[in-house]
């Protein structure tokens, strides 16, 4: 099996195109392969086997992955192939950014299907979600959503395989049985191997869900064991691998864009003459953007294209452009940090009420209240945004590192007026992502420009500035609270004011409040036990474009409420993890809806109730391993803080020392963490591992500021990531053991994030007695 170009045509930077065996499908290829090469349980063809025909229809309230575009598909003719020689290959419709979905995904369909992995082929599906069901790389639901439907997958081949050798044999299908890689019928001890048996269940239909057999947990070969590397992790660690901007084709130009500074601008007129003079460039062309809302349009601006990326660069340094800075060209971060300030200082709109809290406050026999800010950030993943499109007969052909294949796919369809099934998006490795390549703005710059050489192959490449200047940024955010204790120290009211741009103002015209889903992240559903709660969120406009960044609005809410938990322990005097676990209460299962949270991360409230006994059991867990309450010398504190996201439960303890010098240094992290059950224990420690890491970086430096509309920050100089140096020395992740596999699975590529700003910053106060309240921390802490 091969891409769909030929080979002649490939250059892959540091790859032989004779050496690329992760690529990705094309119907095309796949027929001409199936050919040559003799897959026999193999892919069906896309025009006959879509989600329409395998997700079940109904008219009740869709949760979980049945309320995604496009469902789930479990149709192991779509996913699993297996030649003559017995190589089975697996196609994962995940995106891979360093997560190992690649890998998780196809085992759980290799454990089903009984298949010996060393013997698997993996193959990334180009975007193309009737076929393979969602595709979005995205809200730590790949797993949650696809566990189920790959097992499916793996049982059904299997027991397809078992029937063609019954049927070979001529013995009951109960006698014989699927075992690595060979169907075996143990009354005589004969075997055959699954390539032999392939052609033969092809032919067979695919058997009913309720017929499969699942195997039991404690049958599980590869599942839950944490023994499976990552797949491409070799070619990886070697600089094998291929991701979007490696990408190169024949005859391909290269492109830059120049964006309008600030959101919203747009050229009002501009002079090539002297970029045209720099060798290598080609052509230069104007992009018109689009009105608002940003949605995932490109931003407008100049291209210029080039023989090479370097010449493209260096032409749009020699273009002279006036702008226009449009409606938002006067952003400025430190006038917008009033304007949040102010606004978080009156009522705002009430999203939760319970109780009387007027009364309770008035009643109360002491107030507390405290305001804390979060800045813009960027994802700034260590692979820009980069994308390759060539346009022939009518038939446009992209290689993207994205999170969203089938979103490009629609949104290059639309602005080139093409049949979307004209349009096809090959998935490269992602270089990280963390949201940004959730929307798809660059790759419709780059088919834009393909369109406008007539079709010639353009590789466009943001470098670490545009990247930086015109990200989709995580919301700027204040928060307010304010308690009231009882007599015995003991919160009876408790108000919180959140104010931040929405993501939904990429959307929507005059979008000023928070969305359902954003409030859902840890503002409205936060389940302590307190008799009288408000939440309200006042207005706040955006004048950038906000998007999704790892754990979202977890992290402003996370920082800012666990935060102030501690300073309601210390004013009371109490340890803050008994105050801590005294707010969330005894165990119970609360339906998300009676915290007027609808949103629920998008799952059934009955399945997943907000169930405040695992959050004790984090925080009891952490608080144990990290040995909370030894004594510790002068500058060295301990920190924690817990939070609920993506229907995971996690806790944290940051172990600090701050030097006389007021120098931070993190010593260890300890994170428990109840996810449901651990499909791939590896993945899940790595993951948690890389969100302590991100969750200081932007803690300690992460930082985006704007003034007079554009991004004051530029590259990595300004824009700074936590280095070795000042990463924490030792990470333990305490992974709580589900009871088994019935229990619905959570999240896990974003929940470790929320908490580590709040425990460091309480770590921070516990060695110093210094509040952190504004992130980044930066040079808060030094002293002159």
């Amino acid at each position: 099996m091969k891409a769909p170009l030929d080979r002649s045509e490939l250059n892959i930077d540091r790859l032989n195109a004779d050496d690329l065996h992760i690529v990705n499908i094309s119907r095309r290829a796949f027929l001409k392969d199936l050919a040559l090469t003799g897959f026999v349980l193999a892919a069906g063809l896309p025009a006959l086997i879509g989600a329409e025909e395998t997700a079940p229809h109904t008219d009740e309230a869709k949760y979980g992955a049945d309320a995604m575009p496009h469902g789930w598909v479990d149709n192991p003719l779509v996913f699993v192939a297996i030649a003559d020689d017995g190589t089975v290959t697996i196609v994962c419709h995940r995106s891979e950014m360093g997560q190992g979905i690649r890998t998780s995904l196809p085992m759980v369909v290799a454990d089903e299907l009984e298949v010996d992995w060393n013997r698997v082929r993996i193959e990334q599906a180009p975007g193309d979600e009737k076929r393979y069901g969602n595709q979005d790389t995205d809200g730590s639901r790949s797993m949650r959503h696809f566990f189920l439907p790959m097992r499916r997958v793996g049982a059904a081949a299997r027991a397809m395989l078992e029937a063609a050798a019954a049927a070979q044999w001529q013995v009951p299908i109960q006698e014989v049985r699927a075992e690595q890689h060979q169907v075996r019928h143990a009354a005589t001890g004969r075997t055959l191997g699954y390539g032999q048996l392939a052609r033969t269940a092809a032919k067979l239909p695919v058997p009913s869900r309720e017929s499969l057999r699942l195997k039991k947990p404690a049958e599980f070969r590869y599942v839950s064991k944490g023994q499976v590397g990552i797949y491409d992790g070799q070619e990886m660690v070697i600089g094998r691998s291929v991701y979007g901007i490696d990408t190169r084709l024949k005859d391909m130009l290269y492109a830059v864009v120049a964006r309008p500074p600030a959101f919203g601008g747009k050229v009002l007129h501009y002079d090539a003459k002297d970029a045209l003079k720099v060798s290598g460039v080609v052509r230069v062309i104007e992009l018109k953007g689009s009105p608002p809302p940003a949605e995932y349009n490109p931003l407008g601006g100049v291209a210029v294209i080039a023989r090479n990326t370097w010449a493209a660069i260096q032409g749009r340094k020699a273009l002279k452009i006036e702008w226009d800075k449009g409606p938002h060209g006067s952003y400025d971060s430190a006038a917008y940090k009033a304007e949040l300030e102010a606004a978080a200082r009156k009522p705002g709109k009430v999203m939760r009420n319970d109780g009387n809290i007027d009364a309770a406050m008035e009643g109360a026999a002491r107030r507390i209240e405290a305001e804390y800010y979060i800045p813009h950030l960027a994802q700034a993943p260590m692979e820009p945004p980069a994308a390759t499109a060539r346009i022939v007969d009518g038939q446009c052909e992209i290689w993207t590192c994205t999170q969203a294949p089938q979103v490009a796919r629609d949104r290059v369809a639309k602005w080139l007026k093409l049949p979307a099934e004209n349009v096809t998006v090959h998935v490269t490795l992602l270089g990280g992502a963390f949201g940004r390549k959730s929307k798809p703005d660059y790759v419709i710059e780059a088919a834009l420009l393909s369109q406008a050489m007539n079709g010639q192959p353009v590789k466009l490449t943001w470098t670490r500035e545009d990247d930086l200047h015109h990200a989709y940024f995580h919301t700027v955010s204040l928060e307010r609270l304010e308690a009231g204790l009882d007599d015995q120290g003991k919160p009876v009211a408790w108000l919180h004011r959140t104010v931040a741009p929405s993501i939904s103002s990429i959307f929507a015209l005059g979008s000023k409040h928070e969305m359902t889903a954003e409030l859902g992240m840890g503002v409205i559903n936060v389940p302590f036990a307190i008799p009288n709660v408000r939440i309200e969120n006042p207005e706040a406009e955006a004048h950038t474009r906000i998007g999704w960044f790892r754990s979202v609005s977890n992290i402003p809410h996370a920082f800012a409420v666990q935060s102030f938990v501690a300073e309601l322990a210390a004013a009371t005097e109490r340890d803050p993890k008994d105050f801590l676990l005294d707010l969330i209460g005894s165990p119970r299962r609360i339906d998300p809806r009676t915290l007027e949270d609808t949103w629920n991360h998008g799952e059934s409230p009955q399945l997943y109730p907000v169930d405040t006994g695992r959050l004790r059991r984090v925080t009891e867990t952490v608080a144990r391993e990290a040995g909370w309450g030894r004594t510790l010398p002068r500058g060295r504190g301990l920190g924690i803080a817990a939070h609920y996201s993506f229907v995971t439960y996690i806790a944290t303890v940051v172990e600090v020392v701050v030097g006389e010098d007021g120098k931070l240094s993190i010593p260890r992290i300890d994170v428990a963490v109840d996810c449901g059950p651990q499909v791939n224990p590896e993945r899940i420690r790595s993951q948690i591992e890389g969100a302590c890491i991100m969750g200081v970086s932007l803690a300690t430096l992460g930082e985006i500021s704007f003034k007079d509309g554009a991004v004051m920050q530029d590259n990595f100089d300004t824009y700074q990531l936590t280095r070795m140096d000042d990463a924490p020395r030792e990470i333990r992740v305490h992974m709580l053991p589900a009871t088994d596999f019935d229990t619905p699975l959570g999240g896990v590529g974003e929940p470790g994030v929320p908490p580590i700003a709040p425990a460091l910053c309480n770590a921070i106060f516990a060695a110093t007695g210094q509040r952190i309240r504004q992130l980044p921390i930066g040079d808060q802490l030094l002293k002159d």
